[in-house]
């Protein structure tokens, strides 16, 4: 099962100190795509701290279902699998023999992280999906909490240390006090966390999730994605010392609370207000990618880890669902309209070109409107809220015409104004192109546009003037009037 090409499926199984996952993905590729996603909770180091042994009743059932993966794979062709065990069976006194009852009842090699290991590999998927995270990341497990420096993309100081919510409970009965004076004294033992100041916290791990989850129900945000959820840093750590503090009654009537993690959230949500209030980051930007994704990432060859997730991913969407596969063309021909744009704005264009496509198979009354409400919530890297609610904003622009319609909501809620505005734009210019050529690019080639001080002007060689029409006449001039200026279309001899 270990041996691989570019194109086999490869499964990643996690077995962490509360929470066991396995997920399957498509390929080896910059921007992986789940196939199958499952989690259990079996709690293997709810008992570590005090007998030094694993949860017997969790260990069962991680047994159970390792075995009901293997049958899982083996009916999906995945080739190979990875198994990948952290701070409850490396601290364990039989995390041994759970590892060697592993291998005999599934044939599974399982690769024991250090602590080291652990934190390079949970910095390694928050980089992953977020290449110039610059600050600190912080991996919270049941059993650990992982703190990694991260310079501008680049790894630094890291730390693991046995702060996980399990680990907690059982070493303070689940005392707030006496659980933060613990977490104070391993926090106040890392000079190096000063330099986290002023810059992002990154937060990996189900339990922060968890949090996360809750303050977008709290706040009522627009968009239910955790991943790049950006929230102040002074914001977080009150929301996390409210939680921290709240009973368990109250911790049940608040939205988006899971009920599988009730005994555990207050006790992660304080490490995360001690974490925050050494720290005092600028901002939060949770991170959906963590040690599984970063594992992924470091089998990349070098040359793929450069490549941009939101570029390679949305290419692979392109080349799954779209047409014409010409989005280099499309950037090249809507370049004129946006002279002076900087790298990011141009990323996002040539992203939106990738995506333009995206809806042809869809009922034609229905297009805009599902374009939109993919694009907004499909798992994409590289990317932050604000960014995919461009991004779906020019889509259903390059369908409906315009920005109106009440799906457009959460796009609303995260643009301003003057970002709309160019997503109009953008969207009016890529209706234009496939309106004129069908999504040909040979012919989309031969055409061009030329912004001028008053004047919008579509240049076609006297051989392809047939092109021209009502319609193609109709989107020139909604794309002229959103840039303030007059369509012409003009025929040029002999070009």
């Amino acid at each position: 099962m270990d041996h691989v090409h570019a194109d086999d499926r490869l499964a990643v199984i996690d077995v962490g100190s509360n929470s066991m996952r396995c997920v399957v993905y498509e390929r080896l590729t910059r921007s992986p795509v789940a196939l199958f996603n499952e989690k259990v909770l079996p709690g293997l180091g709810r008992t570590v701290e005090k007998t030094g042994r694993l949860n017997p009743d969790g260990v069962r059932l991680a047994l159970d279902n390792l075995t009901r993966f293997r049958r899982l794979l083996e009916a999906m062709q995945v080739r190979r699998v990875d198994v990948l065990a952290t701070a409850a069976v490396r601290d364990a006194a039989d995390g041994p023999a759970f590892v060697a009852e592993i291998t005999r009842r599934t044939g599974f090699t399982v690769d024991v992280l250090s602590g080291e290991e652990e934190a390079r590999l949970a910095a390694l998927g928050v980089l992953s999906g977020a290449p110039d995270a610059d600050g600190l990341a912080g991996d919270l497990g049941g059993g650990s909490l992982e703190l990694v420096l991260l310079e501008k993309g680049q790894i630094g100081s890291q730390v693991t240390t046995p702060l996980g919510p399990l680990r907690l409970l059982e070493a303070t009965e689940g005392k707030a006090g006496s659980a933060a004076k613990l977490i104070d004294q391993h926090l106040g033992k890392l000079d190096w966390l000063a330099k986290g100041k002023g810059r992002s916290f990154y937060p990996v791990g189900g339990a922060w999730r968890a949090l996360a989850k809750m303050h977008l129900e709290q706040i009522n945000h627009p968009l239910h994605i955790i991943h790049q959820y950006s929230v102040d840093g002074s914001v977080m750590a009150e929301f996390a010392g409210q939680v921290a503090r709240a009973s368990r009654g109250a911790l049940e009537k608040m939205q988006g609370v899971s009920k599988r993690r009730l005994d555990t959230l207050p006790l992660a949500a304080l490490v995360m207000e001690r974490v925050l209030k050494a720290v005092q980051p600028s901002r939060v930007t949770f991170s959906a990618y963590g040690l599984r994704e970063g594992h992924l990432y470091d089998l990349l060859p070098a040359e793929e880890q450069q490549m941009d997730p939101l570029l390679t991913g949305c290419g692979d969407v392109a080349a799954r669902i779209g047409r014409f596969g010409h989005a280099e063309i499309l950037s090249a021909w809507t370049a004129p309209l946006f002279a002076g744009e900087d790298p990011a704005a141009r990323r996002l264009r040539q992203a939106a070109c990738l995506l333009s496509d995206l809806g042809w198979i869809e009922h034609p009354d229905y297009r805009a409107e599902h374009a939109f409400l993919r694009i907004l919530r499909m798992p994409f890297a590289g990317v932050d809220h604000g960014e995919r609610a461009f991004l779906a904003a020019c889509v259903y622009v390059r369908y409906a015409g315009t920005l109106e319609g009440a799906v457009l909501a959460p796009a609303r809620g995260l643009l301003k104004e003057n970002v709309l505005a160019r997503a109009t734009m953008l969207g009016l210019a890529l209706r234009l192109a496939h309106t004129l050529t069908g999504g040909a690019a040979t012919l989309l080639q031969r055409t061009s546009l030329h912004l001028g001080e008053s004047i919008l002007t579509l240049a076609l060689p006297d051989d392809a003037a047939m092109l021209t029409g009502e319609a193609v006449q109709r989107r020139l001039d909604a794309l002229a009037k959103a840039l303030n200026r007059v369509g012409d279309i003009r025929i040029q001899p002999g070009a």
